[in-house]
């Protein structure tokens, strides 16, 4: 709560400076996430395994009738003004274009959105993968509802899906729900099974602390960038993929697939009629990896937690190997963590192509393993790696400070 007060101090004295008081402000927090398992198949109808984290990005807000959304970044140090109508995406606005959009979509959705007063600070690590557009969206829209949504409020599935499109539309990056989703959906001491076919999710406990283990979220500091990625063509690919494996289902007289999650273990003699090795790498990391992520909620709720760091090893290596979404920083990484004292096992996390590892690690050994990965991960790549502690958090919403 300290902390928490330490925050909404800091966004005061800024919200003052900006717009000259304080009055009305309202305080929101909209939380990072990982995901434990199930790496791009939320775009491919599977079931992923994520939690929200208790680092995030806060805001102060109030509404105001200047038509215009007046926002400041304490991170970056960056105004932006955006007047009424809201505009096209516009590379000027920098992360004001996350507000924008999400507004859009919100104005698309029925609901009427109007000026605002807002500074943003967040402590997730910029370009570590962990989901910070994703967390600003939320933010935004939790902000809309609280303000503008007394009649019609809109639920926190418009919200995230108003993430989503502003991802998707707006920003013209191809993601999956995941991300919006946990965010807006997760609920502390819990991750979530979440079925991206048919959006709805079941909370897990993440029950550990009786075994003594934690998860840490491992940065590489090799920050990442999904515009700059290969994250669409891998989408592109998955799609292709999928048209051919059904037009070899109508060959044989069979009803089509609507999402290569469909396909199981059993499937996978199928992809020898795919044209090409990349195509098949690709479609047995969604089939594998969708079988993990059962495998794995399963072992973590018996306590099996050596079968876990088994199946996260398993996942990086698909992911490395098959899926090619992991790269020099995140595989010296998750190799350091492997090898370190305590560690069940360690994974990639997110898109990929930089940013974060997350590893299950036993608490009595946090010490010497965060040691052990610092001078292992620095001697190989010449930086220094940041190792997060975060626990299970709830989703975005306001805070009520007493």
């Amino acid at each position: 709560m300290k902390e928490m007060e330490s925050v909404r101090a800091r966004l005061q004295k800024e919200f003052v400076r900006q717009f000259g008081d304080a009055k009305g402000v309202r305080f929101f927090f909209s939380p990072s996430r990982i995901n434990i398992i199930g790496e791009h198949i939320d775009y491919n109808g599977g079931a992923v395994f994520p939690c929200a984290l208790t680092i995030g990005t806060y805001a102060l807000a109030r509404p105001n009738d200047r038509g215009i959304l007046r926002l400041y970044s304490m991170n970056l140090d960056n105004r932006q003004d955006i007047a009424y109508p809201l505009p096209a995406y516009d590379p000027a606005h920098d992360w004001g274009n996350y507000a924008a959009g999400v507004y859009l979509a919100l104005q698309q959705g029925g609901l009427s959105t109007a000026g605002l007063d807002c500074v943003v600070y967040g402590n997730i690590p910029n370009g570590a993968g962990l989901s910070s557009s994703a967390s600003v969206e939320l933010l935004f829209g939790v902000i809309a509802r609280a303000f503008w949504g007394e009649k019609d409020k809109p639920t926190t599935l418009e919200l995230v899906e108003a993430g989503v499109w502003c991802e998707n539309e707006y920003f013209g990056l191809h993601t999956g729900i995941m991300d919006q989703y946990v965010i807006g959906f997760g609920k502390a001491g819990c991750a979530m099974v979440l079925d991206t076919a048919h959006k709805c999710h079941k909370q897990v406990p993440l029950a550990m602390d009786e075994q003594g283990a934690i998860f840490m979220v491992l940065n590489t500091k090799h920050r990442r960038e999904l515009k700059d990625s290969k994250y669409n063509e891998r989408r592109e690919e998955c799609e292709k993929a999928l048209e051919q494996l059904n037009t070899l289902l109508a060959e044989q007289g069979e009803k089509p697939k609507e999402h290569l999650c469909d396909f199981d273990l059993t499937d996978l003699p199928l992809l020898d009629a795919l044209d090409s090795g990349t195509l098949r790498r690709r479609v047995r990391h969604v089939i594998t990896e969708n079988a993990r992520v059962k495998e794995t909620v399963a072992a973590l709720q018996e306590g099996r937690l050596d079968e876990v760091g088994r199946l996260l090893k398993e996942g990086h290596a698909s992911m490395r190997d098959d899926y090619e979404a992991s790269g020099p920083h995140l595989d010296a990484i998750v190799d350091a963590a492997i090898a370190a004292p305590g560690c069940y096992g360690a994974r990639m996390t997110g898109a990929g192509f930089g940013g974060c590892a997350i590893a299950l690690v036993k608490k009595d050994t946090i010490e010497s393993f965060s040691k052990t990965v610092e001078k292992a991960y620095y001697e190989k790549t010449g930086l220094h790696p940041e190792l997060i502690v975060s626990s299970a958090g709830d989703g975005a919403g306001e805070i009520e400070m007493l």
